[in-house]
């Protein structure tokens, strides 16, 4: 830590110590040798703030950064070991330390199953209330008119688009990718296939490559998959503007999308086995992952991926437009994906995001809670330290071997190059 002399004038009582913020951040950055970047949404010209060198700590960097952020709600976050970010307060973002302390307070409302199982019901009712999602559904249309495109066939299985009227005007847009052909063994020795729901998240549309690979692949081996448009991206942004889908209105819409499909594949086809039903979502998708698996106990094994945090919710109105983090007292993540127990769980995380603490905090909390069943076994973590926030290659393998090993998909028909990318054009089901 550099030492650091500076004369102020004009600092007494009557003037309440007031520095210019933007001069108090060079001291700042001197005395602990450290470089800040502002967002372009903080303003400090002409900001001037009382107290100004009471708030240092010269013993720590971020109780410092905490009493000056907190005066204009902001917030500090370390980028390296030399450079701190300073951006407006952000509600679905916390600390990795906050994170701790809620999976620590979390633990201590139960300690065995009854007591966890108390707290499980009220997470799941009062998330659904928080959600608003019966309020959403009597809100839709009745009987769900439903438009299916002609079937494509490929190399061991098919793809079929999907729409699905909601609410008046508006329309859940999505493909169904399915096994097909004498090649698939797991068709030919039973007619029934796993079902996999799998919400988007926010990369570049759900008709990317990535996204192709792995539902056509499921499909491939054994498992009816099907996705759908977020709420203002894709064909819904034809519907609503790109706007629509930062509101609160994308949270639950998002989540009646996963509700009611899967409602529809149970009811609507006949080549479904309901006692093997799948989630599976990365990023965004992992959020909606987490809720369809809470909302819905149908679901009998889920894979939210590059997800599962204590310390940040989703930083989209999709994933946090509805205050569902403050239901029963107060909850996150890793608390929501645990209801899940003892149901099987793959998470997968990453070095890269904010899942780089799964391995050791939110991978142990939820594994106690499993243990409440003697189900450890049941949930696993793929943590890849070297990668990113992404749905790639070895994510993508997770989750084949996870879903292999829980519903006796067929590994001999893994190979993505054998998946026919198709153009966005063909995904799409009304908007040409």
């Amino acid at each position: 830590m550099m030492s650091v002399s500076v004369i102020v004038s004009a600092q007494t009582f009557e003037t309440r110590y007031e520095r210019s913020v933007n001069d108090l951040m060079k001291d700042v950055s001197r005395r602990f040798g450290v470089k800040f970047k502002f967002d372009s949404n903080v303003d400090t010209v002409g900001k001037r703030l009382p107290y100004a060198d009471f708030r240092v700590r010269p013993y720590s960097l971020e109780m410092t950064l905490d009493n000056i952020c907190k005066y204009y709600d902001w917030n500090w976050w370390k980028q390296n070991d030399n450079l701190y970010k300073i951006k407006l307060y952000e509600y679905p973002r916390r600390h990795e330390q906050e994170g701790k302390m809620m999976l620590d307070w979390l633990s201590t409302l139960y300690n065995n199953k009854e007591q966890w199982e108390a707290r499980r019901d009220s997470l799941r009712r009062e998330v659904r209330q928080r959600l608003e999602l019966d309020a959403f559904l009597d809100s839709c249309v009745a009987m769900r008119p439903t438009l299916l495109s002609k079937i494509r066939k490929h190399d061991g299985y098919t793809t079929q688009n999907i729409c699905i009227e909601l609410t008046p005007g508006q329309h859940l847009f999505g493909t169904i990718y399915a096994p097909s052909g004498q090649k698939n063994k797991e068709k030919i020795k039973n007619k029934k296939h796993a079902l996999i729901v799998c919400p988007d998240g926010h990369w570049p549309y759900r008709y990317r490559k990535d996204e192709q690979q792995r539902l056509g692949t499921l499909a491939r081996m054994g498992a009816v998959c099907v996705d759908f448009d977020l709420y203002g991206w894709g064909e819904s942004e034809k519907e609503v503007g790109a706007e629509a889908h930062h509101t609160s209105r994308a949270h639950v819409y998002q989540a009646a999308c996963g509700y009611i499909l899967l409602d529809w594949m149970l009811t609507q086809r006949k080549d479904i086995d309901p006692e093997r039903v799948g989630v599976m979502g990365g990023s965004g998708g992992g959020t909606h992952t987490v809720l369809l698996s809470l909302l819905d106990e149908r679901v009998k094994a889920c894979a939210p991926v590059v997800h599962i945090a204590s310390h940040f919710d989703g930083g989209c109105p999709c994933e946090s437009g509805k205050p569902v983090q403050l239901s029963a007292g107060g909850t996150c993540e890793a608390e929501l994906a645990a209801v899940m127990a003892p149901k099987p769980m793959l998470i997968v995380s990453d070095g890269g995001d904010w899942t780089s603490t799964t391995p050791e905090m939110e991978f142990p909390f939820i594994q106690r809670i499993y243990g409440f069943y003697d189900a450890k076994d049941k949930v696993r973590n793929v943590h890849l330290p070297n990668e990113r926030h992404d749905f790639k290659e070895n994510k993508r393998q997770a989750v084949y071997d996870f879903f292999i090993d829980v519903f006796g998909l067929d590994r001999s028909m893994l190979d993505e190059s054998k998946v026919t990318i198709e153009p966005d054009e063909a995904l799409k089901s009304l908007f040409k």
